[in-house]
């Protein structure tokens, strides 16, 4: 995956209160598996959302829509989105987002400060969408 605006942001990225920046590499690392393909969408001040998909999915375009919120770069933050249907989340941690994900149902984490038991929980759901996305 390259992308030079994503690039650039983790390039320039030095401000990081929230621990974001190491939270979304470890997600990407966490990602980086043969079959799994990359897209960025860069609207730089608003998000840079990284989209992943798995080989097998079909009708639909992503697992799980990773969004370095970019409102203010001294402060960004990560939303971490999957379809509701990709996902459980046992400890209610998530915001239930009717039509929230390419209009249809989402579950959406908030990674807005340094959080190691968030971001492990986290990187769970990752795994579940993964599944669920190689058995499309």
């Amino acid at each position: 995956m390259a992308d030079a605006a994503l690039d650039a942001l983790l390039t320039d990225w030095t401000v990081d209160p929230n621990g974001a920046k190491n939270a979304f590499l470890a997600f990407r690392d966490h990602l980086r598996k043969p079959a799994i393909s990359f897209s960025v969408k860069a609207r730089p001040g608003i998000s840079y959302s990284l989209r992943a998909k798995h080989a097998k999915q079909t009708g639909r375009e992503l697992f799980v829509l990773i969004d370095v919120i970019d409102d203010d770069p001294d402060n960004r933050w990560l939303s971490v989105c999957f379809y509701a249907d990709m996902v459980t989340d046992p400890d209610s941690l998530a915001d239930y987002v009717p039509m929230g994900l390419m209009g249809e149902d989402a579950c959406c984490f908030s990674l807005d400060s340094p959080d190691a038991s968030l971001t492990q929980y986290i990187m769970e759901r990752l795994d579940e969408a993964l599944l669920n996305a190689g058995r499309a």
